[in-house]
């Protein structure tokens, strides 16, 4: 499996939608300019754009007024400051952002509406809103694959369970539920490249804290068995693939040779699980999750047997 991303964007509608509330952003005018793209994960300070100099300037990202900006504007005439507006706005930049609660400069508004640029007020500082708002962009413009495969967090372990239709993974994930591990995803797994070291799984937005139960139908899992029982993300560590036994042709009994998954560049550890009538499915999902755990901490069972074997032989 060497699944190829996406590089998302993002419309301003969406980002005032998604991160108001964390930004502390209100909409200041008209909602103009909903339909714009964002192109770029990072903000901008049209500090010298302002001043006349264009040669660098980043249209393509979001722009924020803060203090030394609107500083500067309040210094110059109202005509100019109208021309300053326009010649940024003419930039056809994705949307405007006034800093820590200040009152907009004069005809911004006025010249905004004009050009079709929505503007928009947050109550924090300058600094620690180009901050969180660069950690949100990064997010949403991080390369993403969607994977058939149900998620759960197994003590820590972000364990993807995967197989062919009706093998018994919403069964298997049922069971490990019962034994008190949430739910990330069910079916579908959105997985991110987060600083392109790690991968993020979460479920879509639609199919969130929902499951879906052959013979049952779908079911909300946060309401059945509580908020405990579902996780809204969680790092991929693990990939399990369940597969009829009858199709292995080789079944690995040691598990000395570590296998692996290409997602995104990624590489993540891998294992195939028989099925057969009888296998308690959940358990062995479960059992090769903490192996990994081990792994991950320097502790690998097969190797250490393996060394213990060649020494009996040995002797």
């Amino acid at each position: 499996m060497k699944a190829k991303g996406k590089y998302p964007t993002i419309t301003v509608g969406d980002f005032y939608t998604r991160y108001s509330e964390v930004l502390s952003l209100s909409l200041l005018g008209s909602a103009v300019g909903f339909d714009r793209i964002i192109k770029e994960p990072t903000i901008n300070r049209p500090g010298l754009a302002l001043s006349g100099f264009f040669d660098y300037f980043a249209a393509k990202r979001i722009q924020v007024l803060g203090s030394a900006e609107l500083a500067y504007l309040r210094k110059l005439p109202p005509q100019e400051i109208r021309q300053r507006l326009a010649e940024v706005l003419r930039r056809r930049i994705p949307c405007l952002v006034v800093a820590r609660g200040s009152r907009p400069p004069k005809h911004l508004l006025e010249v905004a509406e004009r050009a079709g640029i929505s503007v928009f007020r947050t109550t924090m500082v300058t600094m620690n809103f180009i901050n969180a708002a660069t950690f949100a962009m990064e997010n949403e413009f991080a390369p993403s694959v969607t994977e058939h495969g149900s998620m759960v967090d197994i003590l820590g372990v972000g364990t993807m369970v995967r197989g062919s239709a009706g093998i018994g993974k919403s069964e298997c994930v049922l069971g490990l539920m019962e034994r008190g591990y949430p739910l990330v995803s069910d079916d579908v797994t959105r997985l991110r490249l987060i600083d392109g070291q790690y991968l993020l799984g979460t479920a879509p937005e639609l199919t969130r804290h929902h499951m879906e139960v052959r013979g049952v139908g779908i079911i909300n899992v946060s309401s059945m068995f509580g908020i405990k029982a579902v996780r809204v993300q969680k790092r991929l560590d693990l990939i399990v693939t369940l597969k009829d036994w009858q199709e292995l042709e080789e079944v690995d009994r040691i598990g000395l040779n570590q296998q692996f998954l290409e997602v995104l560049g990624i590489q993540v550890p891998h294992v195939t699980i028989p099925v057969r009538i009888g296998r308690d499915l959940a358990r062995l999902v479960e059992v090769a999750a903490l192996d990994q755990k081990l792994k991950s901490m320097g502790q690998n069972s097969a190797e250490e047997f393996n060394q213990r074997l060649m020494k009996s032989m040995q002797k």
